[in-house]
């Protein structure tokens, strides 16, 4: 089960849910703000989160973080190029934010890497490194289920910003090429607009 929830702060940005319905344990995609809401979200549904995972290290997708964290006690993981961003308040922009953020306690995962949970082994995210938007990009994507949560990569009709430091226009071309390559069924679940898929955006 996926479920999006909309949470707001300096903007607004879409967090994620990916739970497994056999044993209501799953995933936390992006939380970007308002801890208090996501983790009641979680009490709600009697969800177990295993994990937090960032698809890049802007505040308007980490900001929650810590908090999060420190209720449920859970890992945190990002692509390798994380560091970057996560403990750099300037390239997180976290100066647009009320406070610096710096993240410095997560694990990394390297291209093609699966992040598995623990109660079920077969619900799985597989890491794909995107650069273009922020140095440190990446989307998780489930082939089997045909989903992926693609951050700031590329949204409905359009693709991230890449006028921001460590953005790249020609990373970006290369990275949506890469995406391109996935099943066209495949529905894209991005940081902000509304969902789509991998052929619409062809």
């Amino acid at each position: 089960m996926i479920k999006k929830v909309t949470v707001v702060g300096y903007n607004s940005e879409n967090a994620y849910f990916y739970i497994d319905d056999k044993t209501n344990h799953g995933f936390l995609i992006d939380p970007g703000f308002e801890a208090d809401k996501l983790l009641k979200v979680v009490e709600e549904n009697k969800w177990v989160i295993e994990a937090i995972l960032i698809t890049h290290g802007h505040f308007d997708h980490i900001g929650a973080i810590e908090e999060i964290r420190e209720v449920l006690k859970c890992k945190v993981y990002a692509g390798e190029k994380a560091y970057l961003y996560l403990e750099n308040p300037r390239y997180n922009l976290g100066y647009y934010y009320e406070k610096e953020i710096i993240i410095s306690d997560y694990i990394t995962l390297a291209e093609g890497e699966k992040v598995c949970l623990e109660a079920n082994q077969d619900l799985y995210l597989k890491l794909m490194e995107t650069p273009g938007h922020t140095a440190d990009s990446v989307i998780y994507f489930n082939e089997k289920e045909n989903i992926a949560f693609v951050g700031d990569t590329i949204f409905k009709g359009t693709h991230g910003r890449t006028d921001l430091p460590g953005s790249s226009e020609e990373a970006m071309q290369e990275s949506l090429r890469k995406i391109f390559k996935l099943d066209k069924n495949m529905i894209l679940y991005p940081g902000h607009s509304e969902e789509t898929t991998v052929g619409e955006e062809i």
